[in-house]
């Protein structure tokens, strides 16, 4: 988590533009729930911006709560999945977590009637150059299948978009993967290592990576 705000680029842009079209719909909440607060590159973009009577911050690492307590002074934080909250909102709120998740609709009953649920995640085409060479890959939810799994909410907004990052040499691309939560490849080894670098410069010579992330949000009907 240490290195995470200096490699999260995209979701810095992706917490911004979220922001950004959720003021658009509504700006005042009794209760906000963020899951997936992390090292809080959302909790900062938001808070300053929106009115709230109760901020109640969840991420599975306990580790969160240090970097939240430095932008928040008077809020709840639970550790653990954020699934098993039992706690109802008016606002669900998260950056870049969607993507774990199996249901994107899961947190209907969590949400008050009319509330808002608000997120960024990733669609199919992520880390393509990853996937092209290696196989590996998330899930990644077409927009289709993100609305169908949102059939028993309002969609107010989303928003689809391609953001390509460019690095010096494939090991800092493997770097930038890893400080960002990607530890798919974590575990390779030296050999695999060199073997990936030199197949990638030979397949992506300008050492690109492209991000496509998505913008949601919906209202409980």
């Amino acid at each position: 988590m240490d290195k995470y705000d200096e490699n999260a680029v995209v979701q810095r842009i992706m917490a911004e533009k979220l922001v950004r079209e959720l003021l658009k719909i509504r700006a005042e909440f009794d209760t906000v729930l963020e899951t997936g607060a992390g090292t809080g590159v959302l909790t900062k973009e938001l808070t300053g911006k929106i009115q709230y009577k109760n901020y109640c911050a969840n991420d599975l690492s306990e580790k969160s709560k240090k970097y939240l307590d430095k932008i928040l002074n008077k809020y709840t934080f639970i550790a653990g999945n954020a699934l098993k909250i039992n706690k109802k909102a008016d606002l669900i709120i998260s950056n870049a977590m969607f993507q774990w998740l199996k249901d994107f609709g899961c947190f209907y009953n969590m949400l008050e009637p009319g509330g808002i649920l608000a997120f960024t995640s990733f669609t199919t085409g992520n880390f393509r150059e990853i996937k092209e060479l290696t196989g590996l890959s998330l899930e990644y939810k077409s927009m289709n299948e993100i609305k169908q799994e949102l059939k028993d909410y309002e969609i107010l907004y989303t928003k689809e978009f391609e953001h390509k990052m460019s690095f010096q040499n494939p090991l800092e691309l493997l770097a930038h993967m890893k400080h960002t939560g990607v530890n798919s490849l974590a575990h390779w080894t030296f050999a695999q290592v060199k073997d990936f670098c030199e197949k990638y410069k030979r397949k992506y010579p300008e050492i690109t990576l492209t991000y496509t992330p998505v913008i949601v949000i919906a209202r409980k009907n």
